[in-house]
């Protein structure tokens, strides 16, 4: 029997994105998340089901220091865009370096798109 640890265990897992469909074209953002309690690397997980359609999904992380205010793009919190196909991305992110808040932004264009989708945030907690 082999131990293995799994410092995982005690990880955090956010949602950016709640699982949801998109059917059309043009730009959902979504509620930021309080990341200030997370530290160290996390990883941003992209999991996409293409339906139909000829399409196209960008699909980014924005930050901002208040919820409500100002959201900009986190540099390299991009995915690779999504056409006609399923796709499963990973990012690291350095959440040391980013604002308090941190949501999703996805657009869809394309002809008739329809996508089901969703982005999770995984890190580690501050230690106390």
């Amino acid at each position: 029997m082999t131990a293995i640890s799994n410092s995982l265990v005690k990880a955090t897992v956010a949602s950016i994105i709640q699982a949801r469909q998109r059917s059309g074209t043009g730009t959902s953002t979504f509620t930021g998340v309080d990341v200030s309690g997370l530290e160290g690397q996390c990883i941003a997980v992209l999991d996409v089901k293409f339906e139909s359609g000829t399409p196209t999904l960008d699909v980014k992380l924005q930050e901002s220091d208040t919820l409500g205010g100002t959201y900009t793009d986190i540099v390299g919190g991009a995915f690779t865009q999504v056409g006609a196909a399923d796709s499963f991305q990973v990012l690291k992110l350095d959440i040391a370096n980013t604002k308090k808040y941190v949501r999703g932004s996805a657009t869809a264009g394309g002809t008739s798109p329809v996508y089901a989708y969703n982005v999770t945030l995984t890190g580690m907690p501050k230690y106390a």
